[in-house]
């Protein structure tokens, strides 16, 4: 089973070989070539002992395509599962393709397209960009393949319905929690017990990724709200999607301001990066670093107190309901226009909770079978 430390998989790695290898037989299967610099894979097809499994399709089973922001993050291995889950309940195939890259918006746009010409039931997709991938998803719309947007938003109005973490309620969530620490921190005897202050930033993640743009804009607007009197040093830099290019703008951050109290980061790669530029800096546990997701380890640094909180979401529950949502709405059934999937804050004291660790380790290999 792969664990959750593996953030990205290196190039070349036997991870990258072994999905090359199930991309060549999504293409023979289902007689789609995969497109240059996307990952697929498809769901397992039960099959009767010495027998071949179907392909996707067969006996009139309905395929859905699910297409991720990125294959490598456990994030959306999970996503993937919950999908995996539904598909399995309805009598319906999973394809699962996507970029190996959160920033490929060219290769989503192609697999989105690709998808579109074979006709397949219905599309999920966890959209890369809002603005960018709307006409692709139009266009499906157009051909009618009902598509649910999963994960992020999209600027369109021709999507059944949106399966996601209220993300700009969620980074309150995290604003608050915040003003919590920045309160403790402060103590009695600096006066501050009763108000919280400091030094507060926020590492963006991408332009264009609405699900993460709404998390900093609701930590913001929460800090406003919780911390009036904390003083936001920096709120515009990019850390770009890989955790090595997390690290890199973490460092700058920290170089410039040696001396902040609390920095809030939007999800695993932004996360990670933080926490081990604060550890090369030997801040990790001075300043409270509040972020997003649950890998090893941000949960390790959880347990070390490194890590002051993680905004955990739900995104088995995203992948079921989305691959739920659109088998509903080839069936031409009412679909609601959004679906919250909720969020939880989780510190170290909270690990002990059962519903808590079933939502940071789930049982990904009953699902995906590795």
């Amino acid at each position: 089973m792969m664990r959750k430390s593996q953030i990205f998989a290196e190039p070349g790695s036997d991870l990258a070989g072994s999905r090359l290898w199930i991309a060549a037989w999504i293409a023979l299967v289902c007689g789609t070539a995969p497109v240059r610099g996307a990952e697929a894979s498809a769901s397992p097809l039960s099959a009767p002992s010495g027998k071949t499994a179907p392909a996707p399709g067969a006996a009139g089973r309905p395929v859905i395509a699910v297409i991720p922001k990125g294959t490598t993050h456990e994030f959306w291995k999970t996503v993937h599962a919950g999908a995996i889950k539904a598909g399995r309940e309805e009598g319906a195939d999973i394809i699962w393709q996507g970029p190996a890259k959160e920033d490929d918006r060219k290769g989503q746009i192609e697999v989105v397209q690709n998808f579109t010409s074979r006709g397949l039931d219905a599309i999920v997709l966890a959209p890369l960009d809002e603005t960018a991938l709307a006409r692709p998803v139009e266009a499906a719309v157009k051909r009618g393949i009902p598509v649910i947007i999963i994960d992020s938003d999209l600027k369109s109005k021709a999507f059944s319905s949106f399966v996601a973490t209220d993300n700009f309620a969620a980074g309150k969530l995290a604003a608050k929690n915040m003003a919590e620490a920045l309160t403790a921190r402060g103590g009695p005897a600096s006066g501050r017990a009763s108000e919280p202050a400091g030094k507060v930033m926020v590492m963006r993640y991408q332009e264009g990724s609405a699900s993460n743009s709404n998390r900093e804009e609701g930590f913001l607007a929460g800090l406003k709200e919780y911390a009036p009197k904390a003083e936001v040093v920096s709120s515009n830099q990019y850390a770009g999607v890989t955790a090595e290019s997390a690290l890199k703008t973490a460092q700058n951050l920290l170089n410039k301001f040696a001396d902040v109290d609390g920095i809030f980061t939007p999800n695993a790669p932004t996360t990670f990066g933080m926490l081990r530029a604060l550890q090369i800096a030997g801040r990790a546990g001075k300043a409270k670093l509040i972020g997003f997701d649950a890998t090893d380890p941000l949960v390790a640094g959880l347990k070390s107190g490194q890590v002051q909180g993680l905004v955990v979401q739900d995104p088995f529950r995203m992948g079921y309901l989305g691959v739920k949502a659109a088998l509903a709405a080839k069936r031409g059934q009412k679909v609601d226009a959004r679906m919250d999937t909720g969020a939880r804050y989780v510190s170290a004291s909270s690990l002990a909770d059962p519903v808590i660790m079933e939502l940071i380790h789930p049982d990904l290999a009953k699902w995906l079978g590795n």
